[in-house]
């Protein structure tokens, strides 16, 4: 359904360190940063984008908005979420862990420019 997602960023270096994290504790690359000064991220058949955006105008995060990454089970969540506070980012909510009502285990942060982020990996249904 998405092609990428792409997030601004008004400090292209300290999103690239945070994002340089929390990839490679799932199995990513570090981001490569193209000619018009973005951070580009592939894994996994996805596309992470981390750019100042085009207008000049300073990056906010959306509020109500989430970007989710799939995990592989809760060890790696729990690195994800590891890596991306030790590198600039906010744990929020609740600390990671398996939800009520529901097979879900999820990590929840904001980058350093605010964006929320969320770390799920879908159990196995009982």
């Amino acid at each position: 359904m998405f092609s990428h997602v792409m997030v601004g960023s008004n400090d292209i270096e300290r999103s690239k360190k945070f994002y340089d994290a929390v990839l490679t504790a799932i199995g990513g690359r570090p981001g490569k940063v193209d000619d018009k000064g973005r951070l580009v991220y592939v894994h996994n058949g996805g596309i992470l984008l981390v750019s100042k955006p085009i207008d000049g105008q300073p990056a906010t995060h959306a509020n109500g908005g989430t970007i989710g990454f799939a995990m592989t089970g809760q060890e790696q969540a729990n690195a994800w979420h590891k890596a991306g506070v030790e590198n600039g980012g906010k744990s929020i909510e609740d600390p990671p862990g398996v939800r009520p009502g529901g097979a879900m285990y999820l990590a929840y942060m904001r980058d350093p420019d605010g964006n929320k982020l969320c770390g799920l990996h879908r159990m196995p249904q009982s």
